[in-house]
């Protein structure tokens, strides 16, 4: 710390990176800040996330927007090194020798998630794996897109914050790449979770010699914001954690050391069991099972947000030959899916926040077209001869936002978005939205009751 505050360029290396880019020539640009020591063309560092050893292939300075090689950077200067092909935004690249005692930064966080889908595929064949390199590569270097492949449909899928974000990715991947693609109609991606205390259910592994007793509960506000912040996070001190549980959101101090890990989407896992026999050798099993029942909910097969899964007792087999993931994984799952499906379980949509300024005499044909898409008015002040308008709408009804708000402005409204939070959808809308990603996805109409959970 001390080499650090005081940009000492003796001290040991540490490299911030914030900007990751994929240069065609050069392959792989990290650029971030030198905060203590010097970065060498040819010195071995590591990879603090990572966890990766890499060599320093070549170092830069900037010069505007052209990088000039230097053979070393000293601390307190932007560089941009080649060679670091794991490195991503948020990275910390430190000295062999400290590889053991650095902790890394805090991650970079996002004031958005991507909350739209849509399924690309070359408009020429012949450039699917030109489009499928692109399209990593985009990802790499724009943490907000996200790629994946449908396992089921063969589709490659990219998500972004909203249509727009999409639309500028899509043109980056034609100017810079050369690959034009088709999409469909943008979906929005949803996330289940519960809004009621299930009761303990068992479930049963196929060869019934394992059994996990698990119940689910709504995550509060208060430990979902301390997640979202940064504030409590997975790979924490423990004692530290279930302090500020204590704290801030009331939880129980013996519960709150019992949190066996707190997955991506912002679920908890607990575990309240005494002294089960077994349990520690499958307890990274059960864990993997849990998040795999995260990433796919009983209601839709969305990605689930927002809950806390209790185990509260364990029967396990003492052979290791009759406790293996096929085992484990139905058991924990049917477990958990049968307590989501009777703890109220509903949907969650997100919520765009809007920030729109037009001429006053628009103000309530602008006004009109926010709230017939279920839109809500947060605030509406004067600045000057135009109006703001601050509002929340939900994503999936903002596709045809842009010609409704110019049709109704006469062009002359001027707003910007950004993601505002995820809410629930409303009870008289939720089970034709579950419909509708049910069909989408070619599952069938009827939603799994807990029964289809639960063996004999």
């Amino acid at each position: 710390p001390k080499a650090m505050m005081e940009a000492d360029p003796n001290g040991p290396l540490v490299f911030l990176i914030n900007d990751v880019k994929i240069d065609p020539h050069a392959g792989l640009v990290a650029t971030g800040r030198v905060l203590s020591g010097t970065l060498e063309q040819g010195k071995e560092v590591w990879l603090v996330n990572s966890k990766m050893k890499h060599r320093v292939l070549q170092v830069s300075l900037y010069m505007g927007p052209v990088r000039e090689v230097v053979s070393r950077v000293v601390a307190g200067n932007i560089a941009a090194a080649l060679g670091l092909e794991k490195a991503r935004a948020g990275e910390t690249v430190v000295d062999l020798a400290f590889k053991d005692v650095m902790v890394p930064f805090e991650k970079l966080r996002y004031v958005s998630e991507p909350v739209v889908t849509v399924a690309v595929e070359p408009k020429n064949t012949a450039d699917l794996p030109k489009m499928i390199d692109a399209l990593y590569k985009l990802a790499i270097e724009d943490p907000n897109l996200v790629v994946k492949i449908n396992e089921e449909t063969g589709e490659y899928l990219l998500s972004g914050m909203g249509p727009l974000h999409i639309e500028i990715a899509l043109t980056f991947l034609k100017e810079n790449y050369g690959v034009e693609v088709s999409t469909t109609p943008p979906i929005v991606v949803y996330r289940e979770t519960v809004r009621a205390r299930s009761e303990v259910f068992e479930g049963k592994s196929p060869n019934k010699h394992n059994k996990f007793y698990l119940s689910v509960e709504p995550l509060d506000e208060e430990t979902i914001k301390l997640i979202q912040d940064g504030y409590i996070t997975e790979d924490q001190d423990p004692r530290e954690r279930a302090k500020i549980l204590k704290e801030k959101a009331g939880w129980d101090m013996d519960e709150a050391r019992r949190i066996w890990t707190i997955d991506e989407n912002i679920n908890i896992f607990v575990d309240r069991t005494t002294g089960q026999q077994y349990l520690r050798e499958v307890r990274d099993t059960v864990l993997q099972a849990f998040r795999l029942a995260m990433k796919e909910g009983p209601l839709a097969m969305e990605p689930v947000r927002g809950i806390k899964v209790i185990l509260h007792d364990a029967v396990i087999h003492e052979d290791p030959a009759h406790r293996g993931p096929a085992q484990i994984y139905p058991a924990v799952r049917n477990a958990i899916y049968a307590g989501m499906l009777t703890a109220k379980p509903t949907i969650l949509e997100p919520i765009q926040k809007l920030d729109i300024r037009i001429p006053i005499n628009y103000l309530s044909a602008v006004t009109a077209v926010i709230t017939k898409k279920r839109g809500k008015i947060l605030e509406v002040s004067q600045v000057g001869d135009l109006s703001r308008v601050i509002a929340e709408i939900p994503v999936a009804e903002s596709f045809d936002l842009a010609p409704e708000l110019r049709g109704a402005s006469a062009g002359r409204a001027f707003w910007g978005t950004e993601f505002s939070r995820w809410a629930p959808v409303p009870d008289s809308l939720l089970m034709d939205i579950v419909a509708q990603i049910r069909k989408r996805k070619g599952l069938p109409p009827q939603i799994p009751s807990p029964k289809d959970f639960l063996g004999p």
